[in-house]
């Protein structure tokens, strides 16, 4: 039977009786290496969808119906896939639905929909910056749960990731702060921080699986609140304009669905495997890096000087947090 507390952050997922690892079992290089490039393509990947909706939304859609749109077709895209990588393993797939409706529910329902409500009362950057303390969240979950207790460099690491992030949003606004907005991206920052924890937990099912499952669920959460009034489902067909080109809406629609969603999940997903829900959530913090390179490509929205500075630091915290993660358990 395969040995499945190799691909989770969790040391509860190990029994009383099993080997506890030591330090030949921690983080091999090449697992390492594997995981820090999925996490960098789920981060590049999932930074699309910014600039993709946008586009979109200028054409006439609602948000509520670009991401029920995103997260249907990642999720279709993926189920034949997702079925060749069971071979037949249905037993595993009944034994993990109410994970997958969580999973749907809460790390892509759950998330997308209250940050769609944050971004409603307060600036984006303030909510982005709001939603992107999940790594913080993730610290304590560990810590609180499993005592997995972060290590001064750990500590120092996510410090400096979260001083560069503040510097890539570069927030300059110094309006008033509203409590419920404040509240909604909350919300959208215990969702993303359960997107980086249920995606690192051993549950038998392959990553792609888990992704197509997800997303599926969580799109028809998404259709089902859309047809009771709580998110607006406007589509158009008018073409999406970007910066020097136009191109018709089913282009960036599939973006959205292949790219930003299918590819960006189950890259996600396997990187957190590799690494560990806490590693995995500070690498995903590049997503901010990769999100202001590809609006200054598409839309035209050059990155400051300060916001080149905080990627730099970004990249520092992120080598900072692998350094103080080498001592932990993969």
């Amino acid at each position: 039977m395969t040995d499945m507390t190799r691909d989770t952050g969790d040391p509860s997922a190990l029994g009383p009786t099993a080997v506890r690892p030591g330090p030949a079992d921690v983080l091999p290089g090449a697992r390492a290496t594997a995981g820090i490039a999925f996490a960098l393509l789920a981060a590049a990947t999932f930074s699309l969808s910014g600039p993709f909706a946008r586009g979109l939304l200028d054409a006439g859609w609602s948000a509520g119906a670009a991401v029920t749109a995103r997260v249907l077709i990642g999720g279709t895209v993926l189920a034949l896939p997702a079925i060749l990588a069971l071979r037949g393993r249905w037993s595993v797939l009944r034994a993990n639905v109410w994970s997958l409706l969580v999973y749907g529910l809460v790390a892509v329902a759950g998330t997308q929909l209250t940050f769609f409500y944050a971004v409603s009362y307060l600036d984006v950057g303030v909510a982005l910056l709001i939603e992107f303390l999940a790594p913080v969240a993730v610290v304590g979950w560990m810590w609180a749960r499993h005592g997995r207790r972060p290590g001064p460099l750990t500590c120092i690491g996510g410090v400096v990731a979260l001083g560069g992030l503040v510097l890539v949003l570069d927030l300059a606004g110094d309006g008033g702060i509203s409590v419920p907005g404040v509240l909604w991206a909350l919300g959208a920052m215990v969702g993303a921080a359960g997107y980086f924890v249920m995606s690192a937990r051993p549950t038998g099912l392959p990553p792609v699986a888990l992704a197509s499952g997800g997303l599926l669920a969580g799109g028809v959460s998404l259709l089902v609140a859309g047809l009771v009034g709580i998110v607006p489902l406007h589509v158009a067909a008018e073409p999406v304009r970007f910066q020097g080109f136009t191109i018709p809406w089913w282009i960036p629609v599939l973006g959205l669905g292949v790219v930003t969603a299918a590819v960006a999940y189950t890259a996600g997903i396997a990187a957190s495997r590799r690494l560990g829900a806490r590693l995995a959530s500070f690498v995903g913090l590049t997503e901010v890096m990769f999100a202001v390179l590809a609006a200054w490509l598409l839309l035209g929205q050059a990155p400051a000087p300060v916001q080149l500075a905080g990627g730099v630091l970004i990249l520092a915290g992120i080598i900072t947090v692998r350094a103080g993660e080498r001592g932990l358990p993969a």
